[in-house]
């Protein structure tokens, strides 16, 4: 796009395409070859690439070494904003990081879960005035796919973080929609709640973000009632893959 306006691509590759990690796999082989005679532990994936070594003082050497290979041998130049040496746990590869343990798990970055969050916000806005059942039928591809990637991962809380938080977004939904506060006493009345705590928690004058995540919807509307509309939990998921791994 050159100023709104459609314009045919004379060099590069299309973003997204097949083509671009294929010509970097065949680019780079040199690099892994280079990586594999030094010893290094390494991961790379298309034109990202991770080198584990034992210090901070053998990252530098080895960060300097690999760009001054890459200028030289394949015309490559480093993008040295994104790198940097570092523990691995407070950098990210492909969408995860590292626990800072002995034995270390993978975890989702928290990068990945901000974006998620991003694209689920859209879908929520978008949800104000529209049937619950439907906003929840949008957000289950996303939701899929999504922890189909993060599936690897072996840190669980980053999940059910997720959960709540999509579940309360969900409930300021409902809340808005309900708009007076007849509406809403009569409502988590017909969800069971007594009249006096009905009544109370309507006239409570808060804010739809905090009556979200009160008492008396987390006791109208828990979990189950969300399962039982097909709202994916991504908990539940990981750990339905999990065990079929």
């Amino acid at each position: 796009m050159d100023g709104g306006l459609v314009e045919p691509s004379r060099e590069g590759t299309p973003q997204g395409g097949p083509l671009s990690p294929l010509l970097s796999n065949i680019l780079l082989d040199e690099l892994d070859k280079e990586l594999e005679r030094r010893g290094h532990s390494f991961c790379r994936y298309a034109d990202d690439c991770n080198i584990y070594v034992a210090s901070q003082r053998a990252g530098e050497r080895v960060k300097e070494s690999v760009t001054a290979f890459l200028a030289k041998r394949l015309k490559l130049k480093i993008n040295e904003e994104k790198s940097a040496v570092d523990r691995p746990w407070k950098r990210k590869f492909l969408g995860y990081t590292l626990t800072a343990e002995g034995k270390p798990r993978l975890k989702v970055a928290p990068e990945s879960e901000s974006r998620l969050k991003a694209k689920l916000k859209d879908i929520f806005r978008r949800g104000r005035g529209r049937n619950l059942q439907r906003v929840i039928e949008e957000m289950k591809l996303v939701l899929v796919g999504w922890m189909n990637y993060f599936s690897l991962a072996g840190v669980r809380n980053v999940f059910e973080r997720l959960d709540e938080w999509i579940r309360r977004r969900l409930r300021v939904i409902l809340w808005r929609q309900w708009k007076r506060t007849y509406t809403r006493a009569k409502r988590l009345m017909a969800r069971g709640l007594p009249e006096e705590q009905a009544w109370k928690s309507a006239h409570n004058g808060r804010g739809p973000w905090w009556n979200a995540g009160a008492t008396h919807m987390n006791l109208a509307f828990p979990k189950a009632f969300f399962d039982r509309l097909g709202l994916v939990s991504l908990l539940d998921r990981h750990l339905c893959l999990v065990g079929s791994s």
